[in-house]
């Protein structure tokens, strides 16, 4: 069943990828360096899409393989094989609408926070927020990955972008 799920995501993937390559036609393309504005939904059309050809193709490969062949060969195989081990532990079912509320808060707090606080402190409670959803929440390792997380938002749209955004209020490194 997990095979033919995949491969018609995949034809998704496939299809979404060849709609962004024909709406982004009509733009103009330019070169990796001077990129026009219709190079970036063309090169990410056609990534999405050979993602989606790959997809389609190891779960069809899968559906295919996983198709019972002919009956004695069905039953031969069926004698010979070994049990499936039992999982460990089956995936628990539901909604999930805590990672789901959990996700949406973060998002909302940082960009309610993000012009009143400053981007460290919108980012702290946004990953925190975030970290909140998961099945295991380990402070430690929350602060851990809020701390590089922070960090590498900072060099990255502060310093390398040089996007005025206020670290904290009143303090900007522009």
């Amino acid at each position: 069943m997990r095979g033919i799920k995949d491969a018609l995501a995949g034809l998704i993937f496939l299809a979404v990828g060849a709609a962004a390559i024909h709406f982004a036609r009509e733009y103009p393309f330019g070169t990796a360096v001077r990129m026009g504005s219709g190079y970036f939904p063309t090169v990410l059309g056609w990534i999405l899409g050979g993602f989606g050809v790959v997809l389609a193709a190891r779960g069809a490969w899968s559906w295919v393989r996983s198709r019972p062949r002919k009956k004695e060969e069905a039953t031969l195989d069926f004698i010979a094989a070994k049990p499936a081990p039992a999982p460990a532990e089956a995936p628990a079912a539901g909604l999930g609408l805590r990672p789901l509320a959990c996700v949406v808060a973060s998002m909302l707090a940082f960009g309610a926070l993000m012009p009143r606080a400053g981007l460290v402190p919108a980012l702290v409670v946004m990953l925190v927020l975030a970290a909140l959803g998961g099945r295991e929440f380990r402070w430690r390792e929350v602060a851990v990955l809020t701390a590089v997380m922070t960090a590498f938002a900072v060099a990255v749209f502060v310093y390398l972008l040089k996007l005025p955004f206020p670290l904290v209020p009143g303090i900007y490194l522009l």
